[in-house]
């Protein structure tokens, strides 16, 4: 296992159950649940979405996860995959922290020219893996 796992808006269910692929469609400026249907199925081949590994904040055992970031934005249809992923791991007893920002798109980090929230978010990150991968 890493010492540390960082996710920036990560898509952890490709059965797309979550509220916010309803929620937020519309408010998303880079998804549409039609959208990531098309590329799921490219990606699936065929496959059921209903493992672990696909769709792990539904069906993967999370006991013995190492600690978890899981930073993702209000705006973002799969803004659910973070908060369900969050809660189970916390279920499981992992150390986890769900970092959501406000009024901000899929993978905001990237955007360190346009939007402070990212800078911010970035720092937080590299405070959480300064913090679990400082040698004891």
């Amino acid at each position: 296992m890493p010492a540390a796992v960082v996710a920036f808006s990560p898509g952890l269910d490709a059965t797309r159950t979550g509220e916010s692929m309803d929620t937020k469609a519309g408010i998303d400026p880079f998804f549409t649940r039609e959208g990531l249907n098309h590329t799921g199925a490219m990606y699936l081949a065929g496959q059921d979405p209903a493992q672990p590994l696909l769709s792990p904040c539904l069906y993967a055992d999370l006991a013995g996860f190492p600690p978890l970031l899981l930073q993702t934005g209000t705006d973002e249809l799969l803004l659910d995959d973070s908060t369900r992923l969050a809660a189970r791991a916390r279920e499981a007893g992992v150390d986890v922290i769900l970092d959501v920002t406000a009024g901000v798109p899929h993978v905001f980090q990237a955007f360190t020219d346009s939007l402070t929230e990212a800078g911010d978010a970035l720092d937080r990150a590299a405070l959480f893996l300064a913090q679990k991968l400082r040698p004891e």
